[in-house]
């Protein structure tokens, strides 16, 4: 690691011991803040943070905040996108936070996200959606919401296997279809001019993104998960993970659930009567219910019986669709958090599920829930419950005053127009109320 890197005194590396997170009252937290808005972003958010940890637990408790390149910054100061000392300290260090980051033009790194990502196999892409009192929504009743989405980060069309059309590669993966799977090549409407891309699904990976969605909602005593697919039409990619979600389910948390799988042979066995009392008897006996949807009902069935969905449990591209559509009905992507983990090895980078929106940089004016939210999933991640909630009631009461940036302001009547920096101020006051 180079000397560009400073770690600060004092703090102390958070690890991991038989599956479980060791925190240290003095935790070291690498950060990213981001590109573009990203800079006013994560001044007012680390701020909060800070102001939160504080509050919570008088001293007792500190982040050790260690700043790592990314995006334009780390570009202009090294030369390098992404260089390897930032994956090297998030490697390290286990949690950490990050605000919006450009993608670079042209060759080469695809996604920064993606790439880190990638790099410390952070397979859950976390994405919980709520409604906060008071804040605009196009949705009758967006306090209906509150789901929370596992997608599964490291398959589906996000491996970006794709063949352009005209190119070597793409002429050799034709004639490698033609050669030896001449029917399948006999479907294709128009072969001469067609890109093509691989769809790769595994068992491995749908069994333990499932996995990880199950026990969360066992943990957090929430009543489903809902495995969203469109097996219907893909029947040995979405169709196998909505098939392996089951078998994880059934095999791993028996005694706990009910899956929709076995409602399925007891109406086979018995008949659908005696199917849906047994589901009953389940449920009423406390199992969390194990259930699957075709991903364009989904779409329909979030805005129209949206307390009929808790977790959601979904591959790549599905979960990208979906997070950002439920995003939407609770006031946008501005104050919707995210966080990529991996439960087995403990690392975690929080992130903005934003852009950039450079034409904004340097304003003082964005909203930064986003980030503030985030770090509230990375607080009950590390454990610290007390601070987490300080934020929520933070965000809300700020929220509810009706003291918002432009974002909101534009769509509230009788609201305060804030910036940024004095957002990030109000949710800290708001903590006292």
């Amino acid at each position: 690691m180079t000397s560009t890197i400073k770690i600060p005194d004092g703090g102390e590396k958070i690890r991991i011991e038989n599956g479980n997170l060791q925190v240290p009252d003095n935790a070291i937290i690498p950060f990213v803040e981001g590109d573009g808005t990203g800079r006013d972003i994560w001044r007012a958010s680390k701020r909060v943070f800070d102001a939160a940890v504080e509050k919570a637990y008088q001293g007792t408790r500190k982040i050790a905040w260690v700043e790592v390149l990314a995006g334009e910054k780390a570009f202009n100061e090294t030369g390098s996108w992404l260089p390897e000392q930032t994956i090297d300290t998030f490697q390290e260090y286990l949690v950490g936070i990050k605000g919006p980051l450009t993608t670079p033009i042209g060759g080469g790194i695809r996604s920064l996200n993606v790439a880190l990502r990638k790099a410390l196999d952070l397979y859950v892409c976390l994405r919980p959606v709520r409604y906060y009192p008071g804040v605009p929504s196009p949705v009758k009743h967006p306090e209906y919401v509150d789901m929370v989405i596992f997608r599964e980060n490291t398959e589906d069309i996000y491996t970006g296997i794709e063949f352009e059309d005209g190119t070597e590669n793409d002429e050799k993966f034709k004639a490698l279809l033609k050669l030896n799977f001449p029917d399948d090549f006999s479907k294709i409407r128009f072969p001469d001019t067609s890109g093509f891309g691989i769809k790769p699904i595994s068992r491995e990976g749908s069994y333990r993104l499932v996995r990880a969605a199950i026990r969360f909602a066992l943990d957090n005593n929430r009543r489903s998960v809902s495995l969203v697919h469109k097996g219907n039409i893909m029947k040995y990619t979405e169709g196998s993970f909505r098939n392996w979600g089951y078998e994880v389910a059934e095999n791993e948390f028996g005694d706990q659930v009910y899956t929709w799988s076995q409602w399925d042979r007891t109406v086979e066995a018995k008949g659908e009567g005696a199917a849906n009392l047994e589901q009953e008897e389940a449920l009423k006996a406390g199992k969390l219910l194990v259930k699957d949807a075709i991903a364009d009902i989904v779409f329909q069935q979030t805005i129209t019986r949206a307390r009929e969905f808790d977790v959601i449990a979904t591959m790549n591209l599905n979960g990208d669709y979906l997070s950002d559509a439920l995003a939407a009905q609770v006031g946008g992507i501005g104050i919707a958090p995210g966080g990529n983990i991996n439960y087995v090895t403990g690392h975690a980078i929080f992130e903005a599920t934003h852009g950039t929106a450079p034409k904004y940089a340097d304003k003082d004016m964005v909203n930064p829930g986003s980030v503030i939210l985030s770090g509230e999933m990375m607080f009950r991640y590390l454990g610290w419950q007390e601070a987490a909630d300080l934020i929520v009631k933070g965000m809300e009461g700020a929220i509810t005053a009706k003291t918002v940036t432009y974002d909101f302001h534009r769509l509230m009547d009788d609201a305060k127009k804030l910036k940024t920096s004095e957002f990030g101020t109000a949710v800290i006051q708001h903590m006292d109320d």
